[in-house]
């Protein structure tokens, strides 16, 4: 595969010593390293939101944590990823995306050499915090910056490749807490995540800036507006244009759906429902395992699709599956299927977890990177995903009061009534990006903000 000029041009180095013009076609190793040195925040992204399932069942015993601690350390990577998030817009449009990402390599490896050498509570804290800022920035920028680089017809194949990472990232945290179990070595589970850490800072010195942002910059921080009008600098600037308005409802509400419909109920506790369902949970890091395999395998499936089927119709087919495996998933757990129910359950995960790796996973982060303008969009997918770090947060701290007084089946009902009025949303707004310049994305959410009035 070769790269045309005008994209072999997006990938020149940055600054004074760009070249003027490059040859007709560049090698795609160039376009292939930097996808893949800038996708490790996937990895470190996946890797520092898992590692810390097999990890605290061994330092809680060398700290003495209480329950409440145990959550302040799983909760605090969550509250500072909505803070990376949301800070990481202004940073990423003054600097450049490439400086900014460097930043973020940094103080993942800073977050993660803290972890390793944590001496109690209050440092683990610190450290998840840390870590939590690099990952909610890194969610936000990474598929950002891969938007930007990649060619129209390769963009939903880049960005997946990030979420491909992103549940490689998972996978890895729970195999290497497998490997250290034994050892109750939850330090050197930590310090693993150290090696693509490095590797990324290192990297990110050999890849481009992105052209979009370079571009940006030579026209003095204004790029051409598409019927914009108005100040971007503030929020209420950024909602008083109609065609940014729509992208924002479109990325705020698909961010919010991606974690209202429950997927990291599964991820966080498929142990313990499967055990209330009926099936002995002697081994939660196996199940871990299974179901982190699982998720990585459709997620892969999902990179052809993506740039072929289109972004609409996986969103359609992922929130159809979910909803599908969600009912009957409620039904085993409330014991209708007898001796059964623990298979039911299984199964029905099991294609849960599939539906939404193939469609809103890596879906959502495409969508976010695309629909909004370029003078806007960094500031724009943060918000995306600052909103979508919340509503985690918020499903990972009601699921279990909510289990207990409604029930696990009625939690998981409602999961799926979620997935039901999305379908209903992604029918009427959502506009389909695949193999659309961000000009034409743009005319289009125009034309569909004008028929709104």
């Amino acid at each position: 595969m070769t790269v045309t000029s005008d994209e072999a041009r997006s990938l020149a180095p940055p600054g004074p010593e760009a070249p003027e013009g490059l040859e007709s076609a560049i090698p795609a190793w160039r376009l292939a390293l930097t996808v893949g040195v800038v996708a490790l925040g996937g990895l470190l992204f996946g890797f520092d939101t898992g590692v810390i399932s097999g990890a605290l069942l061994f330092l809680k015993e060398d700290f003495h944590l209480t329950s409440f601690q145990e959550g302040a350390v799983i909760s605090s990577l969550l509250l500072g990823a909505a803070a990376g998030a949301l800070g990481s817009g202004g940073p990423a449009d003054r600097w450049g995306r490439r400086r900014t990402l460097i930043v973020i390599a940094a103080t993942f490896t800073l977050g993660l050499l803290l972890a390793t050498l944590a001496t109690g509570f209050w440092t683990l804290v610190a450290a998840r915090v840390i870590l939590g800022l690099a990952v909610g920035s890194a969610s936000s920028l990474v598929p950002l910056y891969l938007a930007e680089v990649a060619p129209p017809r390769l963009r939903g194949r880049l960005i997946t490749v990030n979420q491909i990472l992103l549940t490689a990232g998972i996978l890895v945290s729970y195999l290497i807490n497998l490997w250290f179990a034994e050892d109750a070595n939850w330090r050197a589970m930590f310090g693993a995540g150290l090696i693509p850490s490095v590797l990324m800072l290192v990297g990110l010195f050999f890849v481009p800036e992105s052209p979009v942002w370079l571009e940006r910059r030579r026209r003095g921080g204004v790029t051409a507006p598409v019927e914009h009008g108005g100040s971007h600098r503030t929020l209420r600037g950024m909602l008083a244009v109609p065609v940014v308005r729509r992208a924002l409802l479109i990325g705020v509400t698909i961010g919010a759906v991606q974690q209202f419909a429950g997927i990291n109920t599964i991820i966080y506790y498929a142990p313990s429902i499967m055990q209330r369902a009926g099936l002995p949970a002697t081994n939660s890091i196996m199940y871990s395992v299974a179901i982190g395999v699982a998720n990585l395998l459709m997620t892969v499936a999902a990179i052809p699709l993506v740039d072929r089927a289109g972004r609409k119709p996986l969103l359609v087919l992922s929130l159809v599956g979910m909803a599908a495996a969600l009912v009957p998933l409620g039904c085993a757990l409330n014991g209708a299927f007898g001796g059964a129910s623990h298979a039911v359950s299984l199964v029905s995960m099991g294609l849960y977890v599939s539906a939404f790796a193939v469609g809103i996973g890596p879906v959502f982060w495409i969508l976010a990177a695309e629909v909004f303008p370029p003078d806007v969009r960094a500031k724009g997918v943060a918000l995306c995903v600052l909103v979508n770090w919340s509503a985690n947060f918020v499903v990972g701290q009601l699921f279990l009061p909510a289990a207990d007084l409604f029930g696990e089946a009625s939690v998981f009902w409602f999961f799926a009534a979620v997935c039901g009025a999305a379908l209903v949303f992604v029918v009427r707004t959502v506009p389909e990006t695949k193999n659309r310049s961000f000009d034409e994305i743009q005319r289009e959410l125009a034309a569909g903000a004008r028929q709104q009035h």
